[in-house]
């Protein structure tokens, strides 16, 4: 019943946020016809589109996988951003300074990024376990900090000066991920988010620890009369999703760019809160969150370009999404009918 339930009050979340969105639409745009047809319908206009809503994904994908591990341990932390920002800073370094055979390159980019993902990562769970620490908020400190020590980097150490803009140095070849398809920006990195996907699927679901993680989330005082060392699970599940957080960044630079221009924080970090809960925190439904969030966003930049609508429209459909998702009340009373009339069925 609780699937059952689950299913239908997404969908019907979902139906609310399109219909919304399309009752906005007409009441500003003077040709909603157009607006509505390349927001829902246009990234399926060509094979460039179509694949740039995959290449669009895979960052999501990396930091909505990160958010779900720390929400389903029971924590609240959004280091992920440092993490994910850190991981690109460096990818872009070893990229530029450290020549290296091709796929040694982007293999050793990839577990330096892990690594001090991790590391970043465990921060605010040390502060939490140790201090008593609130994770949010040093997590948020902790992403300015990280932010500004990426900006003083490149700026430091592997600038272009003669870009015109902030930028570094181009990435040597032997680093970069090849294209997936010519003429579309999906590249390689989409399959190894595909790889991570299922390794925290297996971890969560599978293993031991994947079950501490999830009692320790649902029921803390249980988990530590069961004799789980939650100050463990906690630390250990954010250096996880720090070292996938700071993959992610690594993967996307090497993929999407030929040189490292993160002048502004992504904040990718808060997509992978609404991931998290369109996925509603399950790593298998990580990749489906991620592809209809790439897929609106594509069709929102189509929308703004060949309409009179702008691309900001999403952030209405993303908070109509997450506002009855996460409401408790919304549609309890079609469940508690339902529950009373099989209770009904199993006396007869």
């Amino acid at each position: 019943m609780n699937k059952k339930f689950t299913a239908v009050r997404l969908v019907c979340a979902f139906a609310i946020a399109i219909l919304l969105t399309v009752v906005i639409i007409f009441s500003v745009s003077n040709e909603p016809g157009t607006a509505i047809y390349n927001l829902f319908l246009g990234p399926l206009q060509s094979k460039r589109h179509f694949f740039d809503v995959f290449a669009s994904s895979v960052p999501l994908i990396f930091t909505g996988l990160a958010l779900s591990l720390v929400f389903k341990s029971g924590n609240f932390s959004m280091i992920a951003d440092a993490s994910l920002y850190t991981g690109g800073v460096l990818a872009a370094a070893i990229a530029i300074m450290l020549p290296l055979p091709m796929f040694i390159h982007p293999v050793v980019i990839f577990i330096v990024a892990i690594i001090v993902g991790g590391v970043i990562g465990s921060i605010p769970a040390i502060l939490k376990v140790k201090f008593k620490a609130n994770e949010l908020v040093t997590s948020l400190m902790l992403n300015y900090v990280f932010f500004y020590l990426g900006i003083y980097t490149v700026n430091s150490f592997f600038v272009d000066r003669e870009a015109g803009t902030f930028a570094s140095l181009k990435y040597a070849p032997t680093a970069t991920l090849g294209k997936v398809l010519d003429g579309t920006k999906l590249h390689w990195g989409f399959f190894i988010a595909i790889a991570v996907v299922i390794l925290l699927y297996i971890l969560v679901y599978k293993t031991k620890f994947g079950y501490e993680i999830r009692i320790s989330g649902s029921n803390p005082e249980f988990a530590k009369y069961s004799g789980i060392n939650t100050s463990r699970v906690i630390i250990l599940t954010q250096v996880i999703a720090g070292a996938v957080a700071g993959l992610g960044g690594a993967v996307e630079q090497l993929g999407m760019y030929e040189r490292f221009n993160w002048q502004d924080s992504p904040t990718y970090a808060w997509d992978g809160v609404i991931i998290a809960i369109l996925a509603g925190n399950n790593p298998k439904f990580v990749p489906l969150a991620a592809f209809f969030l790439a897929y609106i966003r594509v069709g929102a930049d189509l929308m703004s370009r060949r309409a009179d609508v702008q691309n900001e429209l999403v952030s209405i459909v993303q908070a109509v999404l997450i506002l009855f998702i996460t409401a408790e009340r919304f549609m309890a009373g079609w469940k508690q009918r339902q529950e009373a009339k099989q209770a009904l069925k199993g006396e007869a």
